[in-house]
């Protein structure tokens, strides 16, 4: 059976690479308070590693605090302790079994390092993105070599390859001028 060509996989991948790096910016600490802040936080509990979203509700309560209203008191350390060994800069002050995140206002050298992080998720994504489209040239090349694709069929989709290519990547920069622009003005 002859192979195929689907532009539609590819612009698939691509957008889950976009997705990958809005994640990776909702994680980004920019001195407004964001539940998405503690999403990439494991809390070790019940003897595994689980999303702290698993163990209490998370909130935000007022622009510049976070508060995780934790389900199991026993499991109060627990996230204490995960919040701090995160690297976020940030101090949990515990109220019984509600955990507050005051978030400190961002220096400009912190700033400066967040802008530095944003732009190394930035080149990933489209480390990621031209990952997928050599991928997809790789198989225009093979489809011509096999004959299963004339040699103006292979220009043509290399052209739609490139142009979603362009695309993506001119997302991810737009992307990143945004929470460049977010980063700098909070």
């Amino acid at each position: 059976m002859a192979e195929t060509f689907d532009l539609s996989d590819l612009e698939t991948s691509m957008k889950a690479s976009i997705e990958a790096l809005r994640r990776e910016f909702s994680g980004l600490r920019t001195g407004r308070a964001s539940p998405h802040l503690l999403d990439a936080i494991q809390v070790s509990v019940y003897g595994s590693k689980m999303p702290i979203t698993q163990v209490g509700n998370v909130s935000v309560p007022e622009p510049r605090t976070i508060s995780v209203q934790i389900w199991d008191r026993a499991n109060v350390s627990a996230v204490e302790k995960a919040i701090r060994e995160s690297n976020l800069g940030i101090n949990p002050v515990v109220d019984g079994q509600l955990v507050r995140l005051p978030i400190p206002p961002l220096t400009a050298e912190r700033r400066k390092e967040l802008v530095k992080i944003a732009h190394d998720y930035a080149e990933k994504s489209k480390v990621a993105v031209r990952n997928v489209r050599r991928e997809g040239m790789d198989t225009l090349k093979k489809l011509e070599k096999d004959g299963d694709m004339s040699e103006d069929e292979h220009r043509k989709e290399s052209a739609n390859v490139q142009e979603l290519t362009d695309r993506y990547v001119k997302e991810v920069d737009n992307l990143l001028a945004a929470k460049e622009q977010e980063i700098q003005t909070v």
